[in-house]
């Protein structure tokens, strides 16, 4: 029997175990310490040094203290890019607002500005201006940084940027995550480089970076007793992660050249087969980490649906995943507004995501290729 292959495996450097092993020997075990302030300054330099970065336990986590700082509050509303993961929604919901979603545009399927202007001028028009804009990096995939950030600026509205997949990705040479009034970032274990579980806040200014390390330590105010002001969260990331995080650091330039390594391969694979579409950048102001590569299949060119090449994939072992199905056709929000066409929801229907991982072997991509050949006739 073969060895599995995933989708997106974490990906050790080695290195890592060395920060661990300096925090546990100096006891520095708590969600504070050199590794958290080493692994920040990692983040700070990598996304360039005006960005100030706040360690924290999850990308939702990040999500959720960027919409506190950009002062979302119940009964107000947030616009997100409905063609993404549940992590980018669930926040809103955390403050007692209300998401309205937005369709996505085909060419990096991410938010539409056309459709983000439609409903920011339709929710002015109901009395309900949006507090802020959820935009994604979807599968590392930067966004249409000039015209969403344009529109988001004619109405003065400021936009969080869900750069969870995007890490080493830019648009006309700018890191993600580096755009918007915040950023979020993810190191969960499935993502390009991980910490096991954690994420991160790119903060503006360094008084915006203490404000969310504040909140995100119980909001525990300056006295020598437990004074506690406004409501805190249990949100730093603890030093023994952070450690795994510097580990990482070390590798992630490779990392991202793996990824898009990966991405080269598909592009080679499908070239010749009618039908099949590999996600790739719209043009050279797009510089994807390729995360996951993923795929659009057209069944009445290529005969298969992208169940039937998900089942197929099944049989050898070989995980694939659907693309996200879009917010706002979650039972969940099924409640809330929704701005566009069907562009998501077509994604959703013909999209599949591919293995991606840093560490797959010639031998996985000797499997791969046996698959797709023997499913389409090559």
């Amino acid at each position: 029997m073969s060895d599995k292959i995933w989708l997106s495996s974490p990906h050790m450097g080695g290195n890592e175990l060395t920060y661990i092993h300096e925090a546990f020997d100096t006891n520095w075990v708590a969600p504070l310490g050199p590794n958290v302030n080493g692994f920040e300054n990692d983040l700070e330099n990598f996304l360039g040094a005006t960005h100030h970065v706040a360690a924290l336990s999850a990308g939702t986590a990040a999500l959720h203290l960027a919409l506190i700082q950009c002062g979302v509050v119940a009964g107000d509303e947030v616009i997100c890019q409905s063609m993404t993961f549940s992590a980018s929604a669930n926040p809103i919901t955390y403050q007692g607002a209300l998401p309205v979603f937005v369709d996505s545009e085909p060419t990096t399927w991410n938010l539409c500005p056309l459709a983000l202007e439609e409903a920011i001028v339709d929710r002015i028009a109901k009395g309900k201006k949006p507090k802020a804009i959820i935009a994604v990096h979807l599968y590392g995939m930067p966004y249409k940084v000039d015209e969403v950030m344009a529109v988001a600026h004619k109405y003065e509205i400021p936009v969080i940027e869900d750069a969870a997949e995007s890490l080493g990705s830019t648009y006309k040479g700018q890191p993600s995550g580096t755009y918007g009034t915040y950023g979020v970032l993810s190191f969960n274990g499935n993502k390009i480089i991980t910490t096991s579980g954690g994420g991160a806040l790119v903060c503006p200014s360094p008084e915006t970076k203490d404000k969310v390390v504040f909140l995100a330590t119980q909001a525990r105010d300056n006295a020598p007793h437990y004074q506690h002001s406004e409501i805190g969260f249990n949100y730093r990331m603890s030093n023994i992660v952070a450690g795994i995080g510097r580990g990482q650091m070390e590798v992630l330039n490779d990392r991202i050249a793996a990824r898009r390594s990966m991405h080269d391969f598909y592009l080679d694979l499908f070239k010749d087969i009618d039908g099949v579409t590999v996600f790739t950048e719209p043009s050279a102001d797009f510089y994807s980490n390729h995360w996951l590569s993923a795929i659009l299949i057209d069944p009445a060119l290529a005969g298969k649906t992208r169940e039937e090449v998900r089942l197929a994939f099944l049989e050898d072992d070989i995980e694939s995943r659907p693309l996200w199905k879009p917010m706002h056709l979650q039972p969940v929000f099924e409640n809330s507004p929704y701005y566009g066409g069907n562009i998501a929801e077509g994604l959703f229907d013909q999209g599949l995501c591919l293995p991606s991982g840093s560490n797959l072997s010639d031998n996985d991509r000797l499997r791969i290729t046996t698959k797709i050949n023997e499913l389409f006739g090559k």
